[in-house]
């Protein structure tokens, strides 16, 4: 019964390769760049921080720092760039600024708080593992530094936001896939000519068919971390040469980050371990992927570019 239907199948695959390759491509762009296309609608609902039951609202202070930010950046349409108060404790954005939609860029509330007023996030609760962080001990005490930054390095963090949107990195990102299906579906098909496998047994070309699929998603997993580590570099890169008090602002950004992760890592006991490096840098969730780049690598380019500017 299924072998009439097996050949139908394959007939019909074989006639119209061509059309489905196309179609194939196309849906996977668009189910990969949707959640950049109506951003308020999917990324805002997923990252709006709340306040007493109600989406908290963005402190004028933090409008402010936005708009200084996109003067020194010299962005142009500074109407596509929407910020709004997100959780987390560092910045978030989706969106393409050349859409209708624009793009939304996600502040954390910790950025009410700067080095330079000396508060920190002390009236604020934080749970690790079930319990509240104590503020007044030691390791709350460097949480607590970890967590507030200088002006500048908030700049720097929601600089590289702002010129990641406007390199188009979403396009970039959503475009790695269909081209990796493309490209495994074109060399199949020129191999198996070459190779003869159309005229060979059935069970042949099934085998080399899983064969290139296996090769197709490990190429795929490979070029997606590749460019993903990419637009990190790309966009650090960009939001520090602003200025050298931004790239200064972007070292201790990062410096920041591996030193909240390093406490986190001892506050979590054998769960933090298993996430965070001693360094700092966040373990991969499987061995053969790398999405983003490490953050001691981001940190020295930084420095890097920093010694070149001076």
């Amino acid at each position: 019964m299924s072998s009439p239907f097996l050949w139908c199948f394959l007939s019909f695959t074989q006639k119209y390769r061509g059309a489905l390759l196309a179609v194939s491509s196309v849906g996977l762009f668009a189910a990969n760049v949707s959640y950049h296309v109506a951003p308020e609608q999917t990324f805002r609902k997923l990252y709006q921080g709340w306040s007493r039951g109600e989406p908290a609202q963005l402190s004028a202070k933090l409008q402010g720092l936005f708009q200084e930010v996109l003067r020194e950046t010299q962005t142009e349409a500074t109407s596509s760039y929407a910020p709004f108060s997100a959780f987390g404790f560092h910045p978030v954005s989706a969106g393409i600024p050349w859409l209708p939609s624009g793009c939304l860029i996600g502040i954390p509330a910790n950025y009410n708080d700067t080095e330079q007023d000396g508060v920190g996030i002390v009236d604020r609760v934080l749970m690790v593992n079930g319990k509240e962080v104590d503020w007044s001990s030691d390791v709350g005490a460097h949480l607590r530094q970890a967590l507030t930054l200088s002006v500048y390095a908030q700049k720097f963090s929601l600089a590289r936001e702002v010129v990641n949107a406007q390199g188009n990195s979403p396009i970039i990102e959503a475009s790695v896939a269909p081209a990796c299906l493309s490209a495994t579906c074109i060399s199949s098909v020129a191999i198996k000519q070459l190779l003869g496998l159309y005229s060979g047994p059935l069970v042949l070309r099934a085998v080399y068919n899983m064969a290139a699929v296996a090769l197709g998603f490990a190429a795929y997993f490979l070029c997606s971390d590749a460019v993903s580590q990419w637009l990190d570099y790309r966009s650090d890169r960009r939001a520090a040469a602003v200025s050298k008090s931004y790239a200064a602002g972007g070292i201790e950004f990062y410096e920041k980050i591996l030193a909240r992760n390093r406490i986190l890592r001892t506050l979590m006991g054998k769960q933090g371990e298993t996430m965070y490096s001693p360094s700092g840098n966040l373990f991969p969730k499987y061995y053969i992927r790398l999405k983003h780049a490490p953050y001691t690598s981001r940190r020295e380019r930084i420095k890097l570019a920093l010694l070149q500017m001076e």
